[in-house]
Parts: structure tokens; sequence; C-alpha cells
């Protein structure tokens, strides 16, 4: 029985649309009962939002391509980041939307009030009524202030029958200015479930597979991966990528479909894998899949992180590494591991009682500036001067996320930081500098 019903579209529209979007028939129907029929005046705004890949865009696009009987704008705000862009592309898909010949010369509107007298010139020469959806609409807060007030109030300030459609990631307490403003429909989409994720996933299955099949992979998929990722997108990519591994004993009739257990020990070391680069993009698809099958045992396949290491420049390895030895030695060993006359210091002077446990399980521990640039100074053969470069290389290992700020910005002793990668990736990075970094840390001695 067909959950959408409306009685100005035909039902095999609303049908077909209905398989479109999956999960979200509830917000389509309120989408709908809003919209009303075409003489009908609807809401002047909207405001959708919800976190990423909850289906913003695609439904609304899926819901205006689909319904042919409402003409529509569609603006990403990141693209058009002024307010003159902004409305020129509005302007230029407006005259394009019913001419037989594409515009792709700007139609110059410098004022809101430009804007508005255009759009009904346009509204009017091609009866019109339309819908201006505006996607990542948060952006609007950094244009001009009566930009977001006056898109709110298109309708009364046009007079015709126009709906803006505002698409964002952030609640609208975030966007209502101080002066306030017309109070838009907000409409909620909350995040996909797993049951959700599920029947989207499936819907993709190869024709050369059963459902069951496929839906038994997906299911494999989202054990491995729903914990860490909830990310549509990214699942679909990450079904994709893994699937011709999971067919590898059906292909060569090692295994039937129906043999889960062994389809996932197959595909187990490499799920285990792809899910320490999620989000990541360090290689490509196809030579992803090179990499694991020119692999000959599965458990010894090779990290992408390792591809990533040769893209950080030079002194910043050294800076990772000095941060991984300051997270990692206690202070008091500085001067065993650092300075040349040292003389003979035995491990055991250094313990103490909560020294016994060893200094990577307890975890990496903050430490000040002057302490990393000391030990940079130490383990760099050349002399290396305090330089704004060196700084600010110290700020983009803090931007990757390889380095992390302890405390807050306001301490009077200055920035504490704290390494963040593993003992794997920072012996990865110290082989490319010729640098044997187990001889420096505290553990190993």
């Amino acid at each position: 029985m067909p959950i959408l019903e409306h009685p100005a579209y035909p039902p095999a529209t609303l049908l077909c649309l209905e398989s479109l979007v999956p999960c979200r028939e509830s917000q389509v129907s309120m989408l709908l009962s809003i919209f009303g029929e075409r003489q009908q005046l609807s809401f002047p705004s909207i405001f959708i939002y919800g976190h990423t890949s909850s289906g913003k865009t695609y439904v609304m696009k899926t819901l205006l391509n689909t319904l042919q009987q409402l003409p529509h704008v569609f603006v990403n705000c990141v693209e058009c980041f002024t307010s003159r862009l902004l409305l020129e592309e509005i302007l230029i898909q407006l005259q394009n939307h019913s001419s037989e010949t594409r515009r792709a010369s700007p139609v110059p509107c410098d004022t809101f009030n430009d804007f508005v007298r255009l759009f009904k010139q346009a509204l009017v020469s091609q009866n019109l009524q339309d819908q201006t959806v505006l996607d990542r609409a948060e952006q609007l807060r950094e244009m001009e202030a009566n930009i977001l007030p006056a898109f709110l109030r298109l309708q009364e300030l046009t007079d015709r029958n126009v709906t803006v459609i505002l698409l964002s990631e952030i609640v609208w307490e975030m966007f209502r200015p101080n002066t306030g403003c017309f109070e838009p429909f907000i409409l909620y989409f909350p995040d996909y479930s797993i049951g959700h994720l599920q029947k989207i996933l499936s819907q993709n299955h190869p024709p050369e597979y059963s459902a069951d099949f496929y839906s038994a992979y997906i299911n494999i998929l989202l054990g491995v991966f729903y914990m860490v990722c909830r990310d549509l997108k990214e699942l679909q990519h990450l079904a994709a990528l893994n699937f011709s591994k999971y067919c590898e004993p059906v292909v060569r009739k090692e295994a039937k479909e129906r043999d889960t257990r062994k389809l996932w020990k197959n595909i187990e070391p490499h799920l285990k894998k792809a899910m320490q680069t999620v989000y990541l993009r360090e290689i490509s698809s196809s030579q992803w899949e090179r990499l694991q099958c020119e692999e000959g045992e599965l458990g010894q396949i090779k990290g992408l992180s390792a591809h990533a290491h040769v893209e950080l420049p030079y002194y910043s390895k050294f800076l990772l590494i000095a941060a991984y030895l300051a997270s990692y030695n206690p202070v008091r060993t500085d001067k065993r591991f650092f300075l040349k006359h040292h003389g003979k210091i035995k491990k055991t002077n250094f313990m103490k009682k909560h020294e016994k446990t060893s200094n990577h399980l307890l975890g990496p521990k903050p430490f000040p500036l002057d302490r990393l640039l000391a030990i940079l100074y130490s383990i760099v053969d050349n002399r290396v001067a305090p330089t704004a470069n060196i700084f600010s290389q110290i700020t983009s290992l803090v931007t990757l996320q390889l380095l992390s700020v302890v405390g807050n910005n306001d301490q009077l002793d200055g920035p504490r930081y704290k390494c963040t990668v593993s003992l794997d990736f920072i012996r990865a990075i110290a082989r490319t500098v010729n640098f044997d970094i187990i001889k420096y840390l505290y553990d190993f001695l």
C-alpha cells in the first residue's frame, strides 16, 4: 500500500517518488502537504536541518525533479560565497528554466532591491511559481545582515507564490538574528538508523548476485563500520570497494552464497584494514584494490597511512618525532637521551613506583613548547633556527590532528601539546629520515 498520497499528483508518480527516497517517507509527505496544490499559496520559507548525509539535499532534489509541476532553483551557498554571486546565480537559473538557449553570463544584481525587481520580471515573463532551495545555508550567516531576513520574506517582497527552502547542518537558533526575523517552518531530518542503512544499501545489489546474498554482505559491513561511521555516502563507497573481496570464495567455487562463515573469514582482515582509513582518500579505489590483490598474506596488508608519510615536509617529520619522544619519555630522561656527556645512568635509577608501568600503556603525556623545540634541536643534525616556518609547521601538525593542544589558550606558561600518533606510524615516519626512534624511547631500554 503506497504511503505517499496527494490529490495534485498521479499515484504512479508518487509511487516512483516513494521508491527513490526510502526511509524518508514521513518527511516527503510533510513537504507535499506544505507545498499543497499548484494554485494554492505555499508557506513562505522552510528550514530543513540534520546531520551530514541525512538525505536533505538528495530528498529535495529528487522531490522537485520527480514532480515536474514544481519549477525550482537549486543553489549551493558554498559555491556562491558572496551575496552578489548568490543572487545572480538564482536569476540565471530562473531565466534558463524554460528558455531553450541557456544563459551563462551573469545578470547584474548589486542589491537585494535589484534582485526582487528582476525576480518578479522573470516570474511574470515565464508564468512561474518558484521553489528556491539554498543548500549549505549556514553560509548565509557570513553575508550581509539583510540577506537572510529578506530571503525568509521573499514571498511577501515579490508578491508571488514563492517558497524559500534552507538546507543546513546546524539548528535554527544559530541562524536567528538578534534583531528578529520571520520564523520559517522547521523540519528535522533525523540520522538513518542501522535498519534504514541496511535497507538503503541493500537496494544497490549487483544483478548477478541474489538480493539475500548482498543483504548478508551489507549486514556484515554495518556490523564492522556502524560504530565508527554512519555517513551513508562513505558506507556506500566502502560497500562498493570491498564487495569483490567478499565474493572471491564464491567466484573460485570454494564456498556457496550461504556459507556465511567462510565468506566472513575471507573478508574480515580487509574490513579491519579498511576501518583504519575511513573518510580518508590517501589512494584511489583502484590502487586500494591492486594493493589487496598483490598481497600474498592477508594478515600482512600494507597500511594505507604509509603512503601519506612522504607528504609531510622534512622538518615536520622531525617535529612529529620530537613530539612523540616528549609525550612518551619522562622529563628526567631527556638528559640521558639528548646530552652527549651525561655519564652512565642506569634505568633503575630513574624508576619510581608510578613509572614501572609502560608509558605506552599509560598513553601520551602533555609537554610544553620549549621542551619540544629542545628535543628537535638535539635530534636534527644541522642547526635549525626557531623561525616562523617552524611554528607554522607545528600549527599544521595540529590541524592534521597529529598533535593536539592541551588546555586553554590563555595559559601564562605557553601552549602544551600531546602527540596522537601510534608507534607504528611514528616508526614509519622515522624510517623516511633514517632516524632510529627505538633507541630514544625509554620503554625500550
